[in-house]
């Protein structure tokens, strides 16, 4: 392993670059109970000096809060950094959640979000979630009228399978697919990985580090009334007695190389192609400090073998599809 070094990766063939390591936003605004925002700003601030160029934020998250926030944090390096927004999902200000991808919809969505956050061009523009009562080509073609007019940089898509994937790409070039992967989530490397890397879109993964399991600090029995990880069932039963084996066995190659947890899982996302550039979140400038540095580990082919070993897909208990699906209906609703 090299000394730790900010490195920058390109997004897909028609993407623009960014660091390695970018930020998750989210969490600043909901998930994971109550933030202090004066703490997410020093955080969000903290990472710009770092190196860190890619930051994460959606329409919904905290009903508009955490675009206005990440806004008002990045404003003096606006130059410097690519913020990326979704458009898709909608939260009301009680938090209750629906889809729309209505064609319709979309340039006020995004004239919402440039205002909150404070900027006139979104770098790069997400359709959050497909709706399924909407033809992706629909929502994709109104989105690429906005970059048309320059109010959008780039487009993504988030959570797409293979299928839905190749029709976006086929009404306008896509730059990003970001979808939940990591060392304990290895499902989309079946068939959504391989299909983006056919038609040349870069891979973002959300929750590397497995909604901070991979950390190897969570305690799940600590979790806020407002942490949506108590509905993981990842993190409760049996599931949860597998899964501390599996991140117990990460934490010793970890501890072998000198490194944390969080930054072996991390370096493991990285080595799976220069296509990849992961957006761990966190609330704390000195977790954002711990991530920055994995850009510069590099996990050679004995590394990978250990790893693998150690914690192979089958090393993992539960099914994240459960979770999402039951949010998806509850949010359709």
């Amino acid at each position: 392993m090299t000394t730790p070094t900010m490195i920058t990766r390109t997004l897909g063939r028609s993407g623009p670059a960014v660091s390695a390591i970018g930020l998750g936003c989210m969490g600043l605004s909901q998930g994971y109970g109550d933030a202090d925002d004066r703490e997410s700003v020093a955080t969000l601030r903290r990472a710009v000096e770092l190196g860190v160029t890619f930051f994460d934020t959606a329409m919904s998250y905290g009903s508009g809060h955490n675009e206005r926030l990440v806004g008002e944090a990045l404003a003096p390096y606006q130059d410097e950094v690519v913020l990326a927004t979704k458009v898709g999902i909608v939260r009301d200000p009680a938090g209750a959640v629906s889809l729309d991808g209505r064609p319709e919809h979309v340039r006020a969505h995004c004239e919402a979000s440039l205002t909150r956050i404070g900027t006139d061009r979104i770098d790069l523009y997400y359709l959050h979630r497909v709706d399924p009562d909407v033809p992706v080509e629909e929502t994709i073609g109104a989105m690429a009228q906005l970059v048309a007019e320059g109010k959008v940089g780039h487009l993504g898509i988030s959570e797409a399978d293979a299928p839905t994937l190749a029709r976006a790409a086929a009404t306008h070039p896509i730059a990003v697919l970001q979808c939940e992967w990591s060392l304990w989530w290895r499902e989309p490397e079946d068939d959504v990985v391989p299909a983006a890397r056919r038609l040349g879109i870069g891979l973002v993964p959300y929750s590397p580090l497995g909604r901070g399991f991979l950390a190897g600090s969570v305690r799940p029995g600590e979790f806020d009334v407002g942490d949506f990880r108590r509905g993981d069932p990842r993190f409760a039963g049996e599931h949860l007695a597998s899964n501390t084996v599996g991140v117990e066995r990460l934490a010793r190659i970890a501890e072998r190389h000198g490194v944390t947890c969080a930054q072996l899982a991390l370096a493991w996302l990285l080595a799976q192609g220069e296509d990849v550039v992961p957006i761990p979140g966190t609330r704390r400038a000195d977790r954002v400090e711990q991530n920055a540095a994995a850009a510069g580990l590099i996990l050679g082919a004995r590394d990978l073998a250990e790893i693998a070993d150690a914690v192979g897909r089958d090393a993992w208990s539960g099914d994240r599809r459960s979770f999402a699906a039951h949010r998806t209906r509850r949010s359709r609703a």
